[in-house]
């Protein structure tokens, strides 16, 4: 978490962000998100409450001034009231919403049963606005040899690794990013690092084994700093590969394969991984959950939709599904 959050949010703010972080586990990127839907809020707060002129620039709104007392006070009708402004002020869309209210129903439960700061919970009854959950955007079997195919140039060992991973195992961009050399076993088997830094093992199949052995065949192993020797994948400065690096990577490799700007991602190959493991290895729903990291099945069984989807297109692509009796 960054120190300039810390520094510019009120105690309880502070303290529900370090719990969250250094108890419960959650991402630095996941702690910051809460900071930020809680810096909405309590601005949204100190201005219908009166705390700031009125006329204040909404996003300029110092959260300082917040305070315990400000928390008490809130009741659902303000939460309730705050979503609408959230819509209509803020334009957030549906998604951007239901992140929201969690944090807020997170927070206010930390604030209320965790720490009792506070008598009552406001945000017990709050209801999540309802997502329209999308199938999730993948590549078809083809495109996925196409894009391995594609591989080229002075690094292609790592970079068809990185892609073999991705579609292989259905990593996360920061749990690929994340992997060490110490993590890769030589009974075939990987240790991932996943959210709330929790550790599953992922059995590495043969192409798996074959792509990460050509690699390190040719990792560098001289001028890599002593901090990140044991990182398993190494940029061309002999550091561990960012985020922001391996998604050019991908992007780049889209690119050659005729697969660019069509909306594919690092977290589209991952949705890949799951697609081709679920359609054609026959995988079962709760065996994908845990090969995937999730923390529970609900958000596995997007995946069997895909399926759902492609059996009613073929359904409806037999000749015969146009046909209607005779009338009289």
């Amino acid at each position: 978490m960054k120190l300039e959050i810390l520094n510019g949010c009120p105690d309880f703010i502070r303290d529900f962000l370090t719990y969250n972080e250094i108890i419960k586990g959650k991402s630095s990127r996941s702690v910051e998100g809460y900071y930020i839907d809680l810096r909405t809020f309590f601005r949204y707060m100190l201005l219908i409450r009166g705390k700031v002129p009125k006329d204040s620039e909404f996003e300029k709104i110092d959260i300082s001034a917040a305070d315990r007392e400000l928390v008490r006070s809130v009741t659902i009708s303000d939460l309730y009231a705050f979503m609408v402004f959230c819509k209509n002020e803020l334009n957030n869309n549906t998604a951007t919403r239901a992140r929201k209210t969690s944090t807020l129903r997170i927070f206010f439960k930390y604030m209320s049963v965790q720490t009792h700061q506070i008598e009552s919970n406001p945000a017990q009854l709050l209801e999540t606005p309802k997502v329209k959950q999308a199938l999730p955007k993948h590549l078809t079997l083809e495109n996925s040899l196409e894009l391995l195919r594609s591989v080229d140039g002075p690094n292609k060992q790592r970079d068809y690794c990185i892609l073999t991973l991705f579609l292989n195992c259905g990593l996360r961009l920061s749990e690929l990013c994340g992997l060490n050399l110490s993590d890769v076993s030589g009974d075939g088997t990987m240790t991932v690092t996943g959210k709330g830094n929790k550790e599953r093992i992922v059995y590495l199949n043969d192409s798996c084994k074959a792509a990460l052995k050509n690699y390190l065949s040719v990792r560098p192993n001289e001028g890599i700093p002593a901090n990140e020797k044991n990182a398993l994948f190494i940029s061309r400065n002999h550091r561990r590969l960012s985020p922001k690096t391996v998604q050019h990577i991908v992007k780049t490799c889209l690119e050659k394969a005729g697969l660019g700007g069509m909306g594919y991602s690092t977290h589209k190959l991952r949705h890949t991984a799951a697609t081709l493991m679920y359609q054609h290895g026959n995988v079962d729903i709760r065996v994908l959950k845990d090969i995937l990291g999730h923390s529970n099945l609900g958000t596995t069984q997007i995946y069997t939709h895909v399926s759902d989807t492609q059996i009613k297109q073929a359904v409806d692509s037999n000749p015969l599904s146009s046909v209607r009796a005779k009338t009289k």
